[in-house]
C-alpha cells in the first residue's frame, strides 16, 4: 500500500471542482469518455509502429456500467495504453504539466466563465469528484504484467495499491455523491453520449438489463455512430454536431466562432477541419503555447502538440488533419521537413485565410469579433508569412480617427481624398494618448482620416506593408507627411514674418534638436516633436532595445513650433533666464507628448517652480 499527497495546487483544484466549478455537471462523462479514446488512440499507434507492442492484441472498446438498483456508481472502461504506478502519479497526482497555476490566476469567481478553463488546462480527470465522493481507478499498462489501483476522496491524498486485471485499459469508476445519482441512468446516460460523443471513432457500449416478458436480460448497446466526424461528409454533418466535436475536442464550453471543413482529393488525400475559438486561448501569446491541431493518419492519432502543423500566427486555430498519404510512423523530426506535410500545411493556410475573407466580406458582425480577439496574430503572419501576405493585408484591422471600431486599408482607400497622397498613421502603445496627439491637429481641420496605430507590432508592421495598392503608408510624426499637406501662401507670407523667434529658439536648445521648424499642422500647442523620415521612433527603439540591440544611434527630433501660439509670441519677447526656462519647458513638454523623457527630470521640475513664481 502507498499513500500520497496530492500536489498543493491539485489539492486546492479539486476543491474549486468539488464546489461545482462545472456550469454542467454532466461533463464529467464526456471528459472521462474523451480520456479512453485518448487511451485507445495511444495503443493503436504503438501496436502500428512501435515493435515493443507489435504483439499486444489491440480490440478498442470503451464500455460504461452503472448500478441501476442503488445507483451508488458508475465506470468507465476502456482497453487502451493503459498506467503503471508510475504513470498513476504523474497523471492522476500531479498537474503541474497542465499549467494549473496560470488556471488559478485566472479564476474569476464567475462558475460559468472559469468552467471554460477547465479544458484549455488539460485537467478533466478531476470534475469526476464533482459527481463522485470516492473514485477508483484500475489500470494495466499494455506489455506489462502489474496492475494497480488508484483510490481518492479528492480531499487531499490517494492511494495506489497493487490490484489484478485481466488485460491492459483502464477502469474508472465513479461512487456518486447525492448530486451524481441522476447519471445512473440509462437514458441520462446515452444523451450524454450522443450529445458530446458520438464521433468518438471507438465504440461506445452501455451495459444494462431489460425485461422482456417477465424475464431480465443483459443488454449490450452501441451508443455512439464511432465514425470520425471530419470524414463524414459536409452535407451529413448537422451545425449542431459540428459545435459539439468543437467541445469534445477543445473541452472549450463556448460554440466555436466559426469553422472550416474540406477533404482534398488528387495526388494527395488528406481531410481538414479547422475551428476559431470565440474566445483567445489563455496562452495565445505565451512562447510555450499548446498546439491546438490534431494530426490523424488513416485515422490513427499521431500528435496533438506539434507546432509545425499550422504557422505560428494561426496558434489560436484548434481542430484536425487527417492525411492518407504520410506514413504511420512519421516522427516529430520527420513532420518538420516531410514534403507532404508542407503541402498539406500551404494549402490548410489558404484555404482558412480565404475563409476568413469570405467571413469578412458576408458576415462583418462575426468578422469583427474575429478581430477582437485575432488581430494581432494576423498581424503577426503579415510580417512574418511573405507567400500570404495578399490576402494577409486585406485581413487585418487598424483603428481610425474616421470610424467606430476596425477599418481595412481597402475601406480607407476608398474614404482617402481626392487629392490625398498617403494613408496617414500614428503609432505606439496607447490609444488614448495617440488619438489626442497634437500632431493630429492638422489632419482633423482637413478631415483627412489618419489610422491609430496602437499594437505593438504595428512599428514593425508598418514599414513592411510600405504601400497599399500604390499608396505609400506615413507616419504623420515624420517632416515628410508635414510637407505633404501643405499649406497657403498666406500662412507662409505669416511665418516668414515670425521666424526670427526659430533662431532664438535654435540658440537655447543647441544640439537638443536636429532642427527647429516653423509649422503648418499645430494649432492648440505651442511645438510637437517629430521625426525624419529615417529616424527610429521611440516605439520602435524600444522594440529593438528589448530584442537586444544596444547600440542605437541617438535619435534627436525636429521640434515643429507654432508660431501663432500665444507662448511662441511670449518668447519672441523673451530675454535671458525667462527665455531659457520657457524654450525649454515647450521643447520638455513636447518631448512628453512624443512618447519621449526629459533629459534631466530634475531641472524640468525646477523650471516649472521658476515659471510659476514669475506667474
Amino acid at each position: 500500500m502507498a499513500r500520497h499527497e496530492f500536489q498543493t495546487e491539485v489539492h486546492r483544484l479539486l476543491d474549486i471542482i468539488i464546489h461545482s466549478l462545472y456550469s454542467h455537471r454532466e461533463i464529467f462523462l464526456r471528459e472521462l469518455v474523451s480520456n479512453a479514446s485518448d487511451a485507445l488512440d495511444k495503443l493503436r499507434f504503438l501496436v502500428l509502429t512501435d515493435e515493443a507492442y507489435k504483439g499486444v492484441p489491440f480490440t478498442p472498446r470503451i464500455d460504461i456500467r452503472f448500478d441501476e438498483e442503488g445507483r451508488s456508481y458508475l465506470q468507465v472502461e476502456d482497453t487502451g495504453i493503459g498506467m503503471n504506478e508510475q504513470d498513476l502519479i504523474e497523471n492522476l497526482g500531479t498537474i503541474a504539466k497542465s499549467g494549473t497555476s496560470e488556471f488559478l490566476s485566472r479564476l474569476t469567481g464567475d462558475a460559468k466563465k472559469d468552467a471554460t478553463l477547465i479544458g484549455q488546462f488539460g485537467v478533466g480527470f478531476y470534475s469526476a469528484f464533482m459527481v463522485a465522493d470516492r473514485v477508483e481507478v484500475l489500470t494495466r499498462k499494455a506489455g506489462e504484467e502489474k496492475a494497480f489501483l488508484w483510490v481518492s476522496d479528492g480531499k487531499g491524498e490517494y492511494e495506489i495499491l497493487p490490484a489484478e486485471r485481466a488485460g491492459h485499459g483502464t477502469t474508472v469508476k465513479l461512487y456518486l455523491n447525492e448530486q451524481g445519482k441522476e447519471f445512473a441512468s440509462r437514458w441520462r446516460i446515452e444523451e450524454i453520449v450522443r450529445r458530446y460523443s458520438n464521433h468518438i471513432q471507438f465504440p461506445i457500449y452501455l451495459h444494462y438489463t431489460e425485461e422482456k416478458e417477465g424475464t431480465r436480460t443483459e443488454v449490450e448497446k452501441q451508443l455512439n455512430a464511432a465514425v470520425a466526424l471530419w470524414r463524414r461528409p459536409k452535407g451529413e454533418i448537422s451545425e449542431q454536431e459540428y459545435k459539439d466535436f468543437y467541445k469534445t475536442l477543445t473541452h472549450d464550453e463556448e460554440d466555436p466562432l466559426f469553422w472550416l471543413h474540406f477533404k482534398a482529393e488528387g495526388t494527395l488525400e488528406y481531410t481538414v477541419l479547422l475551428y476559431v475559438p470565440s474566445s483567445a486561448p489563455f496562452d495565445m501569446f505565451s512562447p510555450h503555447y499548446r498546439a491546438g491541431v490534431k494530426l490523424y493518419v488513416k485515422r490513427v492519432f499521431i500528435t496533438e502538440d506539434d507546432k509545425e502543423l499550422l504557422p505560428t500566427y494561426l496558434r489560436f486555430v484548434r481542430g484536425v488533419i487527417d492525411s492518407e498519404d504520410l506514413p504511420l510512423n512519421v516522427s516529430r523530426e520527420m513532420l518538420q521537413e516531410h514534403r507532404i506535410l508542407a503541402t498539406i500545411r500551404n494549402a490548410a493556410v489558404k484555404r482558412f485565410l480565404q475563409e476568413c475573407k469570405r467571413i469578412a466580406e458576408e458576415d462583418p458582425a462575426t468578422y469583427e469579433r474575429f478581430i477582437r480577439e485575432y488581430n494581432k496574430p494576423l498581424k503577426e503572419g503579415l510580417y512574418l508569412d511573405h507567400q500570404h501576405r495578399d490576402v494577409l493585408i486585406e485581413l487585418v484591422r487598424f483603428k481610425s480617427t474616421k470610424v467606430e471600431g476596425y477599418t481595412s486599408l481597402a475601406a480607407y482607400k476608398e474614404r482617402m481624398k481626392p487629392d490625398q497622397k498617403a494613408v496617414y498613421y500614428i503609432a505606439g502603445g496607447d490609444e488614448g494618448l495617440l488619438r489626442n496627439a497634437p500632431i493630429l491637429e492638422a489632419y482633423k481641420r482637413r478631415d483627412i482620416e489618419v489610422l491609430i496605430m496602437d499594437d505593438e507590432i504595428d512599428e514593425l508592421l508598418a514599414p513592411v506593408i510600405g504601400s497599399y495598392q500604390g499608396v505609400p503608408l506615413k507616419a504623420v510624426h515624420t517632416r515628410d507627411a508635414a510637407e505633404e499637406l501643405g499649406e497657403s501662401e498666406e500662412e507662409k507670407r505669416r511665418r516668414e514674418e515670425k521666424k526670427d523667434v526659430l533662431e532664438k529658439m535654435k540658440a537655447v536648445l543647441k544640439d537638443r534638436v536636429k532642427d527647429v521648424v516653423a509649422s503648418s499642422r499645430l494649432s492648440d500647442v505651442p511645438a510637437a516633436a517629430v521625426l525624419d523620415e529615417r529616424d527610429l521612433s521611440p516605439q520602435m527603439q524600444a522594440i529593438l532595445k528589448a530584442m537586444g540591440q544596444a547600440d542605437l544611434p541617438e535619435t534627436k527630433p525636429v521640434l515643429e513650433v507654432n508660431l501663432d501660439h500665444p507662448v511662441i509670441e511670449r518668447i519672441r519677447a523673451a530675454e535671458g533666464q525667462e527665455l531659457e526656462d520657457m524654450v525649454l519647458l515647450v521643447y520638455d513638454q513636447a518631448v512628453l507628448t512624443a512618447g519621449l523623457k526629459p533629459e534631466d527630470g530634475p531641472e524640468f521640475a525646477r523650471r516649472i517652480v521658476r515659471m510659476l513664481e514669475r506667474a
